[in-house]
């Protein structure tokens, strides 16, 4: 007999693990539809010539990739970006420009589990491609606002900075050469600290002064307007720099303009962004309760990504809800509800006689808005209400054949363990005010 396991950095999803993984990715398509993305779909396997050479050397290490049965070299993708910019490079004369997209799908990397980091997991993507203007990259950044209100997060900061910059401060310590490397290197400085980012600045061959000169970039702090004229100064006389300082300028004027508040966004210099293909603004979001799991919400302008597959100019820029380092965060801090049943009221089948009027009751119910499940057996009330309990059901309607008889109905708040008996025949209107009062006084916590 084989023996049932799974392989190290997949998961199995029971049912109170998957019922608010999907409530999740409702909320973020609802977020999504609300600024006019659209959604596809695209293979979880591509030729490995379109994913190589995209994301970084470590992402091309960590890649699944094989031969298949026709002789091709194809590998699954780590991530949905570069899937997107093959699928815009293909599809655009279709689509046209500006193209708003959203894809919810799993992508697999062959990395070290650990928490919140799986070898397959979910992206939930939202892109805009084929402009380079500003309002794009304003909208990015209200979309991760949204994403994480809704959600129902309050304490987040997206930090938010610009690899032009970076680049252009660069450039002006005749760096260009290491400017990979360095990015890489800065990309860590929340991870490892300061003294393990200067050892691997000067492995790339920056010396002492060069090393605490980017060093020092990344440490700055201050007020929007106080770091934004550091940086006109850091820059000054590299075009590239200015466009990109004026960029966060204007990022950060529009998002004060639609009343987003400082506390959840600043711009971090250190924010670098370890794919290769970022060209410009890039973003990270934290948890304010939980820092250490690392950006929940993460992404950036990439303007010549699909250059690699059409000679057309495809710019593009967009983020990423990383869905599974959420969850594990929101499980963290105690924020998941604890449920595993889909539906909002369980009807016990207290007299299998009466099965006409169980089914009526929950048509009722079921019209009124409420997702339902009938009990299938006639056992004892405390066998059924037991079995309610351990699926996390809030409300149970209960009613014997005195109670069907006068066409009412026990509606029991399983959580406070209280009740009140409700007339459904002739009022169902008063049974979905009991319903929605106990939902409401038990609601959970987040994802409700």
């Amino acid at each position: 007999m084989i023996e049932p396991r799974t392989l190290k950095g997949f998961r199995d999803f029971l049912p109170e693990s998957m019922i608010p993984r999907e409530k999740l990715m409702e909320t973020a398509r609802t977020v999504y539809r609300r600024y006019g993305f659209v959604p596809i779909d695209t293979p979880a396997l591509e030729l490995l010539e379109v994913l190589t050479g995209k994301g970084s050397d470590e992402t091309d290490r960590q890649m699944y990739h094989f031969t298949d049965a026709g002789g091709r070299a194809v590998g699954m993708r780590f991530d949905l970006t570069v899937p997107f910019a093959r699928f815009a490079a293909q599809h655009i004369g279709q689509l046209g420009t500006p193209f708003k997209r959203y894809h919810i799908a799993p992508v697999w990397r062959g990395e070290t589990p650990q928490a919140g980091r799986f070898r397959e997991f979910v992206q939930c993507d939202f892109d805009t491609i084929g402009t380079t203007g500003v309002v794009a990259d304003i909208e990015t950044a209200l979309v991760i606002h949204e994403l994480m209100q809704t959600i129902g997060i309050e304490r987040f900061a997206i930090r938010i900075n610009n690899r032009q910059v970076l680049t252009a401060f660069l450039q002006s310590m005749g760096l260009e050469h290491a400017s990979t490397s360095v990015l890489r290197a800065l990309d860590k400085f929340e991870k490892v600290g300061g003294d393990q980012v200067r050892r691997e600045l000067e492995q790339a061959g920056l010396n002492s002064d060069q090393a605490s000169a980017v060093l020092e970039l990344a440490a700055l702090r201050g007020s929007t307007d106080e770091i934004l004229s550091r940086l006109d100064r850091l820059v000054a006389g590299v075009e590239l720099g200015g466009e990109g300082v004026e960029r966060l300028r204007a990022l950060t004027s529009a998002l004060e303009a639609a009343g987003v508040s400082n506390e959840h966004y600043r711009i971090d210099v250190s924010i670098a962004r370890g794919l290769d293909y970022y060209t410009g603004v890039v973003f990270e979001t934290t948890l304010g309760d939980l820092p250490s799991i690392g950006s929940v919400c993460s992404g950036g302008r990439y303007d010549n990504l699909a250059g690699l597959y059409t000679k057309q100019h495809l710019p593009g820029i967009g983020a990423s809800l990383g869905l599974d380092r959420l969850l594990a965060a929101l499980e963290q801090l105690g924020r998941l509800p604890k449920h595993s049943s889909a539906a909002d009221v369980f009807i016990a089948l207290f007299d299998p006689t009466r099965l006409n009027d169980y089914f009526r009751l929950a048509s009722i119910v079921r019209h009124a808005g409420y997702s339902v499940e009938v009990y299938p057996d006639g056992k004892k009330l405390a066998q059924q209400l037991k079995y309610a309990d351990q699926r996390g059901f809030r409300v149970a309607l209960i009613a014997g054949s005195d109670e069907l008889e006068r066409g009412t109905v026990q509606v029991k708040d399983l959580v406070n363990k209280i009740g009140t008996e409700v007339s459904w025949r002739d009022e169902p209107v008063k049974l979905s005010h009991a319903v929605e009062t106990i939902l409401r006084l038990t609601g959970d916590d987040l994802l409700a």
